[in-house]
């Protein structure tokens, strides 16, 4: 039995997405993170202990990009790269495999970007974080 057939983006389309979406991050950030660290801060006079700033900040990230994984497949950098991310037969991501997803992206970019050169010697250019999830990243079709 074989899988649907889809069309693979490009390592660096896939890339210069990452870089896009780190500039849309910077904003999540700076509202949704140091915004209420910097109000909290002021206004009782302490500073959050550093493992729960950590860990607001990685709950940040998985709330936006688990959100939008799960709502159409696309975050903002990736609806204007025309790419999507789907499970293996083409359809929505589960909630559990979003997370998945997240989660085994960190190592995946923090190990030396391993996961990232993964996607070189891939046959279907997916990063390793995609394959442990059991997810693709797609081309969406443009319309004519």
């Amino acid at each position: 039995m074989t899988g649907p057939s889809f069309t693979f983006p490009s390592i660096a389309r896939r890339l210069t997405a990452m870089v896009y979406e780190t500039l849309l991050l910077a904003a999540v950030v700076a509202v949704g993170f140091l915004l209420p660290h910097a109000v909290i801060g002021a206004l009782l006079q302490i500073a959050a202990p550093a493992w729960l700033v950590r860990l607001h900040f990685l709950a940040l990230l998985m709330v936006y990009c688990t959100w939008f994984w799960l709502h159409g497949g696309q975050t903002l950098a990736m609806k204007t790269w025309k790419l999507r991310i789907v499970d293996r037969s083409g359809g929505p991501l589960r909630p559990l495999q979003a997370v998945l997803r997240y989660l085994a992206a960190w190592p995946s970019l923090l190990f030396f970007g391993i996961g990232i050169l993964w996607a070189m010697f891939d046959k279907e250019r997916q990063f390793l974080h995609d394959r442990i999830a059991d997810t693709r990243i797609i081309m969406i079709p443009t319309e004519k």
